[in-house]
């Protein structure tokens, strides 16, 4: 912040010269020096250098690790690594939740390790408490502050974990939460020792390089020092800027810092930073020196600093720590401080002295109470009577005297004296930057820089204390800089170094400067010196103000030099305008208005209506008024039947104006864009880890909407419900009661309508799945806290009793919404709302390109500015000269009389004025204001250029209700008797009351609007469009209504412009805000595009998340944009717009009036100026266009007109300077001025819709809003945003100019804190540290469609629920089934469960009927050739991307998968608080496998809350078995069979999470999973018991998985047989059953038949009853079927919407089993899965069970949905090239070769290329078996996939096995894959085969190949080659397998 303002320190001739004679001054010993203007005159010139390279600082390179430095450019802030997540993160406890601070751990016993020491640690979140850790003493230096080693070594205390060795990592581990990158030197700050009670308290402070000698410190500091200021008070630490910054300081400018308009603050801050004095005695420094006395903090201090005698501990650094809006800051007590050495090796260490200066020079005196000796300040009497005014005394330095005597008349503020006081505390933002303290300025300086800037003020202009404040902080940076480079330089060239305090102006020398300064201003500023107290200037002050001697001057500084050298000073505010602004600004708005009613209640306006009836040559106003009504009655029926006649002509001309009124509800780009991300911020709180919001668990939404107390904002927002139709979609209400239904979802802020708050809260508790959204809109409106509320006003705090109740902050289905347009005040220290949470409007342009493709651009607050550059034009926004020198007259007459008063007075009497002029009483025209004349010219006349008297609106803001209710009142009036009734309309527009118009003009709205409703009426602003009306909004503040389109005029003059708060400004300038549409082809217009608020970004910037340009172009530079439109929104959803161009003199001619014509040529102000759409009187007139640029500009003869007015007071000279610059171009092709009477034919609405608004500002607050300071950023946004908040110190750093919204909002958070009556504040006495999880913040621009965005957000939000509800899962029809007719009925259909003996009686299907074997090879039985259900055509592999789903709503018994969260499954995902997530041991359990011919070792990981499942032979010691449950168990909730999931790459997306599924019943579930993924998988399901493959088969398939979990089960049974038969239960009696389950299975179901009724039909239909069950229930009813030991596998069929009903009249059937199965692993002991396989190895399976003999059972009353998951399974397998980086496509010929070839070798595993490749060319290598059903191939043993063509017939060589008769069957080929010692050439001789038939023997190498060619004798039916030999694709080491191919002979 140092010098952003600038970048370069410019300085002027002027201010050379005065700095010049400044520093001579200071310098010599007489007191009179050259005066300024002799050398500024006679002189030559020169200019000030400064040498960069000087202000390099030569230093150890371990200083400057150590400490930041000087270079300009900002802080990059420091990253704090994310805590873990669950951690503690509060401050005072470690991440493990244990307490630190010193005041807990006092008395507790902390074991310290040897060599260590207990140190407290300061945290920056708590000043007041220290945090205790051990630290080991080798890293602490010693007493000397040397030899303490680099690096850190510490203990964690709380939680014992040891061995931290970066202090980085410490801090993150203790919550420190620095901003900045920890340093042990600034955070260690004492040694902790034991008292005499034996309690922990602290000790000594370390002794950190440069800080040597500190426990002398109390010894010296006494005799320095505050005695009353502690001496071991920290010192602050600030940013010092680097020397590059000033390089420009011999840059001249070309004005002084006192003409108007220019930059005051850097010249005023130049002015006295280069001021210096005599050095000191060199003795006495070098005596001060010896003494070696110090009080510095315990950071490492190395830049020149001083406060009070603190002298430097080293120069600066080269490095700049500037500051950081998101980094937080903590405040600490300066203190005065000395340190004699500087940090130099050699005699470098002797050249540094010091110079220390009393306190008072510094700090001022302390105020003390007032002495007996001094007596009271008299106020004279009658003061204000005397001098018109009451003078506002601002307290200064010193001690303020005691007043007496008439009070009334003077006011006293303390703002000065607090804005002096918050000089002398650095600021929070320095210390976090590791800073060394540096100066801070002298009483002299702050009071010589507030002379400065009250002597730049212009004579009318009012002081702000924020603009002082301002200076003082620029000018303690610049001296600070100064002191910097000063060092720098003495450093470099070995001279001595006198600290910059010493060269601080003396109070002598004060005096004179401040009267030198007052002399240059024209008197406005008068300096009193009094030698003796302040009470003797003010009793001086008031004697001159008695006399009349001080008319002129505006401010009297009095300044104080006490007998001991000390300086005390006031400021007395004299002047009239200054005084009466400054003395209401100190009022409240609650104040205002209720000293606005007391002045209405007392009378004392009266005079003020004397005064104005006054002015008029004719007398009183009403008198002429009257006269005026008489004249007009007179003429009788004439006036009655012109009225009528007016009624008549508008009714028939309703149906003429062409132009379209509908305006249809829709939502635009932008607003879908703002929603989804909203859903996106919820998505992103769902899938956090803090498990505040879960989704997945809501089925629908619902919603309230809070509104502020306003009618019409309400009734507004209530339109906006019904016109979404949200209430429809959303399923609250149905189509037909959604109207009527909408209030109950919209609440005001009234205690009146609590009910519907009430049932809301409701609503939620009973409906827990359901999504409530409670939507705080207009948020900023009210936020006061509940707990503060007037019995006045119970609406006030309302708003935080509902959304900061606990039942809404901790129902965890209510999600808070708060929009505003103005979310400063939500952006506090203990805002409840997380950074993360906020989402701004984005910005719809990026470099010109439309990025949502609109036709709209939004027109708000910027482009209003920006009209104000225009040279041309008159500008969209303005000041009324005229109104405020009025203004300012009437305020000097009656100066008792409150601002508002006199400014609404005024108002009303220029309206009363105008409509008069306009009625054709011209000699009025001189008693308003042109702005106010064009605005009623304009409105009246716009009637008449409409064929349907379409007219504008003009919007007339009065805060106050009782004088809006005035205004009302009396303009009512003269228009009654002007006879204007009938022209427009007066709205009075208050708050809690509905819109009221004429039943004239209801006529005329129902008639445009084309209502028959008799009982309509308006109910919003917008319903108003077209009619011709003044609406006069009343109330504090604007409550968020839109305003039609028809709006021309914004008149905004009586806005408080005391209350300046940027929130204030900003919500009265948003009324205007709107939107530019651009319609016509061919032609460009680019406005300020607004991404965000107006002044959310102080300058122009990007888009923090769209990364768009604003592209600026001057409004006045589109006059020729004719075809641009305006409209307002209609809602806020409505893409509406505004043109850009500002022709905004345009007032409509006035046919009402006669001599409308001869005015016109007398008085030029009358004078239409035609809008661009009347092209062609602008081309036939170009004469006109002449003479107009010929003409006395317009302005000027505006203003020389208006100076009529016969008031004493007003000043005829005072004319807006500004105007001067308003004169048209001559060569504009836009603008003509014609007579007055010539009107275009065109309807108002297109003139209101071609042009934005034009809005009028008080002169204030227009010169506030468009100010920009040197580095750009505007005025406004330096103010305090919201009067509930206040800056935490007025030392903050401004707006930067580039900042985002997102920058903006971390600024606010760091610098401004909550009041008292803030909602906010109250997470301050609770102690809440956490943001609130479940609320979010919108921030748009005021009118940019927010509430379209919120209700379109709730849309997709209800969307994204139900599509969370659903799921994808695969519907497939089963192939192969058998014809209707062939089907035979073998069992009951009642049957629920398998009876053994019929059951064994079945035959078994051969056929696969799983869909998604469609593409496998047809498994060969009798009934095959007959039901040929294989389709011929070859398809891809990828059957994901073709398989059929359907959309399928999760029932409650779904299974999940990681992303799943709620409450009732937390503890079983593993997010029990009472067990660490990952609280996990690893198991190894090892068993011998004969298959594998070795032992294998497999492993578990346990979570502890599982080990109850298994045994072991010691608590946490070796793994025996898991437990197994007995048969004869009958425990309902217990799940008997362990289930086990085989799983790879699917750790997210794996439905592993049963809870829901098991309906909550105990139950065993193992993953299994491969070793390179157990780290991913253990991360994301904690809780769940994991068994790890080996690695060896890291690159298996799912054949190994289930192979090795088979024989773990079985072994694991053996075990627990033998330890059940210890226990006494037989060992046959122990539960054989496994699960093995797909992790794609989501869903279960139950399918019941039952034969309707009323059929008729032979045999009679049966209808499908489906119903979802879970999973529990389907294992129970399998598990408690009779004799289920004699049964080898059970299973449950595929889902399918296509059931067949006759095959359901099969309760059981014996067919193969896929993806979800139960294994007796008793019986198929004999019988294992191929541990080779990657596909069908459930179906090769399936058949050798078969084969053995037992019994394969599936239900076909249950069937398993399979979710459809594209990702991991069998994909995860990628067959790919081994030579890496070479991109090619490998074709399934590929994947074999022949032996010994140079083939490239595939990474992919022999198995798997194997598979693929008989899968895809099995028809070339069995070319008789293509599509031959009857001759298929024989394979023995085993079942491979040989694609669909080709049928495969199974047989087993095992004896006693069950096989298929072949007898008569000739086979086609033979595949002979691994055969073991069963397959003989006997068994093989028994088939027959046809002549030319395939054979394919496989074996693991060639030597096998051959061994078992020999021993089958394959040689005598089979030929072979050579050539037919292959293997596949794999080098040697990843073990190929071969095979050979030969044919029968």
């Amino acid at each position: 912040m140092g010098n952003s303002y600038a970048g370069q320190l410019k300085t002027t001739r002027f201010e050379e010269v005065l700095h010049n004679s400044i520093e001579a001054s200071l310098r010599s010993n007489n007191l009179v020096p050259r005066p300024v203007f002799s050398q500024l005159y006679l002189e030559a010139e020169h200019q000030l250098t400064s040498n960069l390279e000087a202000c390099k600082r030569p230093g150890t390179e371990e200083e400057e690790e150590d400490e930041g430095s000087g270079s300009s450019s900002p802080l990059i802030p420091y990253q704090m690594k994310a805590p873990p997540e669950g951690c503690c993160t509060t401050d005072g406890f470690c991440q493990a939740g244990k307490d630190l601070r010193l005041v807990s751990m006092s008395n507790e016993q902390i074991e310290v390790p040897s060599g260590f020491l207990l140190i407290g640690v300061k945290s920056p979140n708590l000043p007041e408490h220290l945090l205790v850790c051990a630290v080991d003493k080798r890293f602490l230096p010693d007493d000397n502050g040397r030899n303490a080693l680099l690096g850190f070594s510490g203990n964690c205390v709380g939680c014992g974990e040891k061995g931290f060795r970066y202090f980085t990592e410490f801090s993150n581990h203790i919550n420190l939460k620095l901003a900045t990158q920890p340093k042990k030197q600034k955070h260690l700050k004492c040694c902790l020792i034991k008292n005499a009670q034996g309690s922990l308290t602290k000790g000594p402070l370390i002794c950190w390089k440069g800080t040597e000698g500190r426990t002398q410190l109390s010894a010296l500091s006494s005799t320095s020092s505050n005695p009353s200021q502690p001496p071991e008070s920290p010192a602050s630490s600030t940013t010092v800027a680097s020397a590059e910054s000033i390089a420009g300081t011999n840059q001249n400018a070309s004005t002084g810092f006192q003409q108007a308009g220019a930059p005051i603050d850097q010249a005023l801050v130049r002015a006295v930073t280069v001021v210096s004095v005599t050095p000191h005695n060199r003795d006495s420094s070098r005596q001060q020196n010896a003494m070696k006395t110090n009080n510095l903090s315990s950071q490492n201090m190395s830049r020149p600093s001083v406060i009070g005698n603190l002298a430097n501990s080293g120069p600066p650094k080269k490095r700049h720590r500037g500051w950081s809006p998101d980094s937080p800051s903590t405040t600490e007590t300066g203190s005065l401080q000395c340190n004699p050495s500087a940090q130099n090796s050699g005699s470098k260490a002797d050249i540094v002295e010091l110079a220390c200066m009393t306190q008072s020079s510094l700090l001022g005196p302390i105020p003390s109470p007032l002495t007996a000796s001094e007596e009271p300040v008299v106020v004279p009497d009658n003061l204000l009577k005397t001098c018109r005014t009451r003078p506002v005394i601002f307290k200064g330095h010193g001690s303020f005297p005691h007043l007496c005597g008439n009070l009334n008349d003077i006011v006293i503020s303390p703002l000065l004296q607090n804005c002096y006081r918050n000089t002398q505390s650095l600021p929070r933002v320095y210390e976090q930057h590791s800073t060394s303290v540096t100066t801070v300025l002298s009483v002299e300086m702050q009071i010589l820089l507030t002379v400065y800037y009250l002597v730049q003020l212009a004579p009318d202009q009012v002081p702000l204390i924020e603009d002082l404040e301002h200076i003082l902080v620029r000018a303690w940076q610049e001296s600070n800089l100064t002191e910097s480079k000063q060092y720098q330089q003495a450093v470099s060239q070995s001279i001595p170094y006198v600290s910059s305090q010493t060269l601080a102006v003396t109070p002598k020398q004060l005096t004179w400067l401040a009267k030198l300064a007052a002399s240059s201003c024209k008197n406005v500023v008068r300096i009193l010196d009094s030698s003796n107290s302040l009470a003797e200037g003010l009793v001086e002050t008031f004697k001159l103000l008695i006399e009349g001697k001080l008319q002129g001057k505006n401010f009297v500084v009095i300044i104080c030099i006490t007998k001991n050298q000390s300086t005390e000073s006031c400021v007395v505010v004299t002047g009239k305008r200054q005084a009466g602004f400054l003395a209401e600004r100190m009022l409240n708005p609650k104040e205002h208005l209720k000293e606005i009613n007391y002045e209405l209640v007392t009378g004392k306006v009266g005079a003020l209506g004397a005064f104005f009836s006054s002015l008029c040559p004719e007398g009183d106003i009403d008198t002429l008024l009257e006269k005026c009504s008489l004249a007009r009655n007179g003429q009788g029926s004439c006036f009655t039947a012109s009225a009528k006649k007016f009624g008549d002509t508008t009714a028939q001309r309703l149906t003429v104006c062409s132009v379209s009124n509908k305006e249809t509800c829709q939502i635009h780009p932008v607003q879908l864009a703002v929603a989804r991300k909203l859903l996106s911020h919820v998505c992103a709180i769902a899938d956090s880890s803090t498990q505040n919001l879960d989704l997945g668990s809501f089925e629908k939404v619902d919603f309230l909407i809070l509104v502020p107390p306003s009618e019409v904002a309400y009734q507004q927002t209530v339109l906006r419900v019904r016109q979404s139709g949200i209430l429809v979609e959303l399923g609250l209400e149905t189509e037909s009661v959604a109207n009527q239904c909408a209030e109950q979802y919209v609440m005001k802020l009234t205690t009146e309508t609590q009910n519907k708050f009430e049932a809301f809260q409701q609503r939620t508790l009973k409906n827990p799945y359901t999504l409530f959204i409670l939507i705080h809109d207009h948020a900023h409106w009210d936020l006061t806290s509940g707990g503060a509320i007037p019995q006045s006003e119970p609406f006030l705090g309302l708003a935080d009793r509902i959304i900061n109740c606990k039942e809404m902050k901790e129902a965890l289905n209510v999600l808070t919404l708060q929009v505003t347009s103005f979310p400063f005040a939500l952006q506090t220290q203990q805002t409840y709302i997380s950074p993360y949470n906020e989402i701004h409007w984005p910005s719809s342009c990026n470099n010109g390109v439309n990025l949502y493709h609109e036709d709209n651009k939004y027109f708000g607050l910027s482009d209003f500015i920006d009209s104000t550059y225009s040279g041309h034009r008159l500008p969209l926004l303005r000041y009324d000269s005229s109104f405020e020198a009025m203004v300012t007259a009437v305020q000097e007459r009656f100066p008792k009389m409150h601002s508002a008063v006199i400014w609404t007075y005024i108002l009303i009497q220029h309206y009363s004025a105008a409509m008069m002029v306009t009625a054709g009483h011209s000699q009025m025209k001189n008693y308003s204001s042109v702005e106010t004349l064009e605005i009623i010219q304009s409105l009246i006349s716009s009637t008449g250029s409409c064929p349907s008297s379409h007219g504008y609106m003009v919007l007339l803001r009065i805060p106050s209700i009782s004088l809006a209710a005035l205004a009302y009142e009396r303009l009512c009036q003269v228009r009654y008797r002007l006879g204007l009734q009938y022209r427009f309309e007066i709205i009075l527009g208050t708050p809690n009351t509905k819109i009221n118009i004429d039943q004239h003009f209801l006529t005329q709205l129902k008639g445009w609007q084309k209502i028959e409703d008799p009982d309509w009426a308006p109910q919003t602003y917008l319903d108003l469009e077209d009619l011709p009306c003044i609406l006069i909004l009343s109330g504090t503040d604007p409550c968020g209504e839109s305003f039609p389109r028809s709006a021309k005029y914004y008149d905004l003059r009586l806005i408080n412009s005391t209350c300046l708060l940027r929130t204030a400004l900003e919500q009265e300038l948003g009324l205007a805000a709107c939107y530019v549409v651009l319609d016509a082809p061919g032609q460009t217009v680019i406005v300020n595009d607004l991404s965000e608020s107006d002044l959310d970004k102080p300058g122009n910037t990007d888009d923090e998340e769209d990364n768009v340009a604003i592209e600026v172009t001057r409004v006045a530079d589109l006059g020729k944009k004719n075809s641009i439109k305006r409209h307002r929104s209609y809602s806020n959803h409505s893409a509406s717009s505004r043109s850009s161009k500002a022709s905004s003199l345009i007032c409509d001619s006035d046919p009402f009036s006669a001599s409308g014509a001869e005015d016109s040529a007398r008085h030029p102000l009358n004078a239409e100026f035609v809008n661009i759409e009347d092209s062609s009187v602008t081309k036939d007139k170009p004469k006109l266009r002449a003479d107009n640029a010929q003409q006395k500009p317009i302005h000027e003869t505006r203003y020389s007109e208006k100076q009529r007015i016969s008031l004493d007071q007003i000043d005829n000279s005072n004319k807006s300077s500004r105007r001067t610059s308003e004169i048209f171009s001559s060569d504009s092709s836009t603008t003509q001025t014609p007579i007055l009477g010539q009107t275009p034919s065109q309807c108002p609405r297109t003139k209101a819709a071609s042009q934005p608004p034009t809005v009028f500002l008080p002169k204030l607050v227009y010169e506030i809003v468009t100010k920009v300071d040197n580095a750009g950023v505007a005025k406004l946004s330096s103010f305090l945003p919201h009067h509930s908040v206040h800056w935490i110190t007025s030392f903050h750093p401004s707006l930067a100019k580039m900042m985002t919204s997102t920058e903006q909002s971390l600024y606010y958070r760091q610098w401004i804190v909550a009041k008292q009556n803030h909602m906010d504040f109250n997470k301050i006495q609770s102690r809440t540290e956490m943001f609130h999880p479940r609320r979010l913040l919108l921030n748009g621009p005021p009118q940019v469609g927010k509430t379209g965005a919120y209700l379109q957000f709730l849309s997709i939000l209800s969307r994204m629920l139900i599509r969370l509800m659903e799921v994808d899962v695969y519907d497939e029809e089963e192939i192969n089934l058998k014809a209707k007719e062939d089907f035979a009925p073998q069992q009951k259909e009642s049957l629920l469960w398998p009876d053994l003996e019929t059951f064994t009686k079945l035959l078994f299907d051969y056929t696969v009927h799983d869909p998604k074997y469609e593409d496998a090879s047809p498994v060969y039985s009798k009934d095959l050739a007959s039901n040929k259900g294989t389709k011929a055509n070859k398809k891809e592999d990828d059957i994901y991307l073709r398989r059929h789903t359907t959309r399928m709503r999760l029932s409650k018994y779904a299974a999940y998968n990681t992303y799943h969260h709620c409450e009732q499954c937390h503890e079983y995902m593993g997010f029990n608080p009472r067990c660490q997530p990952y609280d996990s041991t690893l198991h190894a359990f090892t068993f011998s496998c004969s298959m594998l011919g070795e032992e294998v070792q497999l492993h578990f990981i346990i979570p502890k809350s599982k080990e109850h499942n298994f045994v072991f032979n010691q608590p946490g010691g070796q793994l025996e078995s898991m437990r197994l449950p007995l048969v004869t168990d009958k425990n309902p909730d217990l799940i008997k069979s362990p289930v086990f999931t085989p799983t790879t790459g699917r750790h997210e997306h794996g439905l592993f999470n049963l809870y829901h599924a098991m309906d909550g019943a105990s139950h065993l579930h193992v993953l299994v999973i491969k070793e390179f993924e157990m780290a991913v998988y253990k991360k994301y399901w904690p809780n769940h018991i994991m068994l790890v493959l080996p690695s060896i088969f890291n690159n298996s398939g799912v054949g190994a998985a289930h192979f090795l979990i088979k024989e773990l089960s079985y072994h694991n049974l053996e075990l627990e047989r033998n330890r059940q038969e210890e226990l006494g239960s037989k060992p046959q009696d122990v539960w054989p059953f496994i699960v093995i389950a797909d992790d794609s299975c989501v869903m279960w179901n139950s399918f019941n038949t039952e034969i309707s009724e009323n059929s008729t039909s032979l045999p009679a239909e049966q209808k499908i009853l489906e119903r979802n069950v879970s999973l529990k229930h389907v294992l129970q009813h399998i598990e408690t079927t009779a004799q289920i030991p004699h049964y080898a596998l059970c299973g449950i069929r595929k889902w399918s919407s296509k059931i067949s009903s006759p095959y359901l009249a099969e309760p059981f059937s014996r067919c193969h089993l896929h993806d979800f199965l139960l294994l007796n692993v008793d019986l198929t002991q004999n019988v294992q899965y191929n541990q080779n396989r990657f596909t069908c190895d459930d179906v090769d399976f399936n058949l050798r069970v078969h084969s053995a003999g037992l019994l394969i059972c599936r239900f076909n009353r249950f069937s398993v949905m399979k979710k459809q998951i594209a990702i991991g399974g069998h994909r995860t397998f990628l067959i790919k090239s081994k030579v890496p980086d070479v991109p090619m496509s490998i074709s399934p010929s590929q994947y074999i070769c022949a032996p010994d070839s140079k083939h490239t070798f595939l990474a992919a595993p022999a198995q798997l290329l194997l598979e693929k490749y008989l899968q895809h060319t099995s028809n070339h290598l069995f070319p008789l078996s293509v599509r031959n059903y009857n001759h298929p191939v024989l394979s023995v043993d085993c079942y491979l996939n040989l694609g669909q063509e080709i049928t495969v017939c199974f047989v087993s060589s095992r004896l006693h096995s069950l096989n298929i008769n072949s007898s008569g069957l000739a086979f086609s080929g033979l595949l002979l894959y691994l055969c073991d010692s069963f397959v003989t050439a006997s068994i093989l001789k028994k088939f027959h085969f046809l002549k030319g038939a395939t054979l394919c023997v496989i074996c693991q190498d060639r030597s096998s190949l051959r061994q078992t060619v020999v021993r089958l004798e394959l040689e005598d039916e089979w030929q072979f080659r050579l050539r037919d030999e292959f293997q596949t694709a794999n080098s040697q080491e990843d073990k190929p397998l071969f095979f050979l191919t030969g044919r029968h002979v």
